[in-house]
C-alpha cells in the first residue's frame, strides 16, 4: 500500500454512501501497480485468435456466440479500472451487517458505524486488486464480474501462465480466448446474472460477524500504524471481523460456479481440441490453479466464509460429457433453460439423478 495512504485515510473516510468507493479505488490501485503497455503486435494477435475462437465455438454450443464482438487485450491496471465496481454484489449485501455491528452498545456503535463504509470499501478494493494479478480474463475470476459486459484478457497474466507452465504461448492465447468467448456466452443467458445475485444475497443473509476483536483494537490502540497495517493486510481485516455462515446456502453458489467453469472447459475442448495439441497440459495446469485459491478468494473465504471450491469444475466437465453421451446435445442445452434445471452440488457427480429430476417432465 502506498506510503501516503494512511495520511489520506481520514479524507477518504468522508466519502458518502454505504460503500466507500473512493477508498476502494485507492486500495485497488495500490495493489494493482503501474500500467504495462501492451505491444500492438501482441494485441492484434489476441484479437485475431478471438475471431477464430468465436467461429469455432458458434458451432460447438447452442448458446449464442457473437462472431463480431471484439476482445480487448489489457494490462492489470486497465483490467482493474474496468472492474472497479463489477463485484459490488459481493459487497452491498453486507452493508446492513457492517454498519449495524455495534448493536446496542453505544460506544461500540459510535466506533463501528463510521467505519462500515470504509471496511466495505477496503473489501471491494482488495478483491479487485488481488484479482488483477491472477485473473487471465473476465472468465477467470471465480465469481463472475456481473457489471461488465466486455471481453477482456489480461495479457501479462496470460503470458506468465504460458511461461510458468512451459506451454506454447500461442496455444495459451487461443485457449484463453476460447474460454473468454465461452464464458461470455454463458453469462449472456438472460436469467443467469439475476439468479447468481439472488443466491449470493441468500448466502450473505446467513453471515454473522463478531466485531469484538475489531472494537478492541480500535478503542484500545494508541498506535496508528496498527490501523494502517489492518488496511494494508486484507487477511488482518478479515481476521478481525470473525464471521459465521450457513453452509447449506453456500452449496448453490459452489455448484453454479463449478458448472460455469466445467461447461466452458467441455465446450472449449469440443470446439478447439484439434487446434490445441497441448490442451491436456493446459487443462492440467489450469486445474492446479483452481485448486490453489488466489488471494481474492482467500480473502472472501476469511471474511465471510465464501469458499468456491473451484476444483469442482472437473466434476462439472465430466457431468457435461456424460449428459451429452447419454441423452444428447439437446438434453445438455436444457441446463440453461431456467434455474430449476441447474444441477445441485451433489448432482454434479450424479448425472442420472439430475436427468431424473429435470428431463422427465
Amino acid at each position: 500500500m502506498s506510503d501516503n495512504l494512511f495520511d489520506r485515510l481520514f479524507e477518504l473516510f468522508q466519502s458518502p454512501g454505504p460503500v466507500n468507493w473512493k477508498l476502494a479505488a485507492e486500495v485497488m490501485r495500490s495493489l494493482t501497480g503501474a500500467s504495462e503497455p501492451i505491444e500492438p503486435v501482441i494485441a492484434e494477435e489476441y484479437q485475431e485468435l478471438t475471431l477464430a475462437a468465436q467461429l469455432r465455438l458458434a458451432e460447438a454450443t447452442d448458446l449464442e456466440v457473437s462472431t463480431s464482438r471484439p476482445l480487448h487485450p489489457v494490462d492489470r491496471a486497465m483490467w482493474a479500472e474496468e472492474n472497479q465496481q463489477s463485484f459490488r454484489y459481493l459487497v452491498e449485501p453486507l452493508v446492513g451487517k457492517i454498519t449495524g455491528l455495534g448493536g446496542e452498545a453505544q460506544t461500540t456503535e459510535a466506533v463501528l458505524q463510521p467505519m462500515g463504509p470504509a471496511i466495505l470499501g477496503i473489501q471491494a478494493g482488495t478483491t479487485v486488486g488481488f484479482m488483477s494479478h491472477r485473473a487471465l480474463g473476465q472468465f477467470d475470476t471465480g465469481l463472475p464480474a456481473l457489471d461488465h459486459d466486455e471481453m477482456l484478457l489480461v495479457v501479462p497474466n496470460v503470458e506468465a501462465f504460458a511461461q510458468d507452465h512451459q506451454v506454447d504461448a500461442r496455444q495459451i492465447r487461443l485457449w484463453a480466448a476460447c474460454q473468454e468467448v465461452t464464458h461470455h456466452a454463458i453469462m449472456a443467458v438472460p436469467w443467469l446474472r439475476g439468479h447468481l445475485v439472488e443466491i449470493v444475497r441468500h448466502f450473505f443473509e446467513s453471515v454473522q460477524f463478531d466485531p469484538s476483536r475489531l472494537t478492541e483494537m480500535l478503542t484500545g490502540s494508541q498506535d496508528p500504524s496498527e490501523l494502517e497495517g489492518m488496511v494494508g493486510d486484507a487477511g488482518g481485516l478479515a481476521g478481525l471481523l470473525g464471521s459465521s455462515h450457513d453452509p447449506v446456502r453456500l452449496a448453490p453458489i459452489q455448484a453454479l460456479i463449478a458448472l460455469i467453469d466445467g461447461y466452458a472447459d467441455y465446450t472449449v475442448r469440443r470446439a478447439a481440441a484439434d487446434l490445441l495439441p497441448q490442451l491436456d497440459l493446459i487443462e492440467e495446469a489450469n486445474a492446479r490453479r483452481r485448486v490453489e485459491p488466489n488471494d481474492a478468494e482467500r480473502f472472501l473465504r476469511q471474511l465471510v466464509g465464501l469458499e468456491l471450491q473451484r476444483h469442482r469444475a472437473r466434476d462439472a466437465a465430466s457431468f457435461c460429457v456424460d449428459i451429452e453421451h447419454r441423452w444428447s446435445d439437446d438434453a445438455l442445452g436444457r441446463l440453461w433453460e431456467e434455474p430449476a434445471r441447474l444441477p445441485t452440488l451433489e448432482e454434479l457427480t450424479d448425472p442420472v439423478g439430475w436427468a431424473a429430476r429435470t428431463l422427465l417432465d
